[in-house]
């Protein structure tokens, strides 16, 4: 006999979708946290569908912009790991699209921004591209809460102090704690990207790794010994008039 106290076995799935469909994503999330029937039921793809349809604007969903990811769930936990409008330069917005940043055309400046959620545990990867010419300085990486979001002049911002790391994409370096670190790809002549490129980052907490692909290419491993004791979060510098640089969250490598 079903338990009179568990909706889920009480009401039909046309009732339950209607009113899981009210509950913000944090609250739908700890929802699947009650115990296993729970958990089971709100992972259907219709109820993360009716996410997909509230949070994500309708011309993104329509488009090839998520084409890389397959279900409504990995949709929504891309979304939710996107750039953080509240934690950026002042010379940085989020465009109405939530994935793709813009940086005005503000002269010697350094501006950057962060993602939404840092990481401490686990593996994760996510992809940045830029769809604007790069400029002098161009750099994608990791950073912490403490890593500054804007200088001024022209600089490699997301790797000038001990909060962040990067790589510098338009002349092909690494940079921690305002020194360069060598050079970057590990490849003998490597090409120098170029607008449109994908680059996937790849960090894995438990080893205190970060490593970048290009166009599913391999690099190889960038640094080594990040601490595990702090948040990272995905981060990007850039000092081009009017940059726009999209990123896209993937979960554990190659998870898609």
């Amino acid at each position: 006999m079903a338990d009179r106290y568990d909706i889920i076995s009480y009401f039909s799935n046309e009732i339950l979708d209607i009113l899981f469909s009210y509950l913000s994503l944090s609250d739908f999330r700890n929802c699947t946290l009650v115990c296993r029937s729970w958990y089971q039921f709100l992972f259907r793809e219709t109820l993360w569908g009716n996410h997909c349809q509230k949070l994500i604007p309708a011309g993104v969903l329509s488009s090839d912009f998520l084409s890389g990811i397959k279900s409504h769930r990995s949709k929504v936990r891309a979304f939710a790991h996107a750039w953080n409008p509240d934690d950026c330069s002042k010379h940085v917005f989020v465009k109405n699209d939530g994935f793709t940043l813009h940086r005005n055309p503000i002269a010697q400046s350094t501006d950057a921004i962060r993602g939404k959620i840092g990481f401490q545990y686990g593996r994760h990867s996510w992809e940045i591209k830029w769809d604007s010419p790069l400029g002098t300085v161009a750099v994608v990486g990791v950073a912490t809460k403490d890593a500054p979001l804007q200088c001024n002049g022209y600089v490699p911002l997301v790797g000038s102090n001990e909060n962040s790391w990067g790589w510098n994409l338009a002349e092909n370096n690494l940079i921690h704690k305002g020194e360069l670190c060598g050079s970057y790809p590990l490849l003998a002549n490597a090409p120098k990207y170029e607008v449109g490129e994908k680059i996937r980052v790849i960090l894995d907490c438990e080893i205190g790794i970060l490593a970048f692909e290009r166009n599913y290419e391999f690099l190889g491993v960038a640094f080594k010994g990040l601490p595990t004791n702090k948040k990272l979060y995905p981060c990007v510098s850039a000092v081009y008039g009017n940059s726009e640089i999209v990123m896209i969250y993937y979960g554990e490598p190659y998870d898609g």
